[in-house]
């Protein structure tokens, strides 16, 4: 009978082996920490809201219809929310447009399961009859979307519960806010959106969503 001689693993191999024993252990763990963590990545300019104010607070203002409207009033169901001014030379109207993208998508659901509200930061300007102008001819006057306007008073107290405040430059015009912010129906926020990177598919996903959980 022959007598077969092994010979033992050289360092190198052993040192392989290893490695690639690790590489696959890193792995497991990393796959089962996600799993249980239920990890999702916030898409592209979605992120979780760092306040719990009430963003619907109790205070008058006026739709582009000339209607008087209280922001309690739409308690109930999820609200998103952007701020613009019809003089904008080009950011506001981005936001808009996006906005359009949103309505678009959520189109029955759009006042019956999800509120939006544009609101004027340039109220010495804005009237409820420019605003109707400036929905009209960006194809966002519609059902379910609010473009309100008020008292400056108004407006500064409800920047306020978004912790913004109106900056008005020395030419005049008035610092744009490109924030655009997601409400429970309860008026807290549950998600703020940088509205130059978010898409509209996102921002109607996540209203969608939230409006199915009540």
């Amino acid at each position: 009978m022959d007598l077969v001689v092994k010979r033992p693993p050289s360092m190198r191999t052993v040192f392989c082996n290893i490695a690639r024993a690790l590489a696959v252990a890193v792995v497991s763990v990393t796959l089962v920490g996600l799993c249980a963590c239920n990890y999702a990545p916030a898409p592209n300019g979605a992120y979780d809201a760092a306040s719990t104010a009430d963003c619907l607070p109790a205070i008058p203002l006026v739709d582009q219809n000339g209607n008087h409207v209280s922001l309690a009033s739409l308690r109930g169901k999820p609200v998103l929310v952007d701020f613009i001014y019809t003089s904008c030379p080009g950011p506001c109207s981005t936001l808009t447009s996006k906005l359009v993208g949103v309505a678009k998508d959520l189109g029955p659901r759009l006042g019956s399961q999800v509120h939006m509200i544009s609101i004027s930061i340039d109220p010495e300007h804005d009237t409820p009859k420019i605003l109707k102008g400036y929905a009209q001819r960006l194809d966002a006057d519609r059902s379910g979307w609010l473009f309100l306007t008020g008292t400056p008073q108004a407006i500064d107290q409800v920047m306020t519960a978004y912790k913004l405040r109106r900056v008005r430059e020395s030419d005049g015009s008035v610092t744009h806010v490109e924030t655009l912010f997601l409400l429970g129906p309860d008026g807290r926020q549950r998600r703020i959106y940088n509205g130059v990177e978010v898409q509209s598919a996102v921002m109607s996903a996540e209203a969608e969503n939230l409006a199915s959980r009540g």
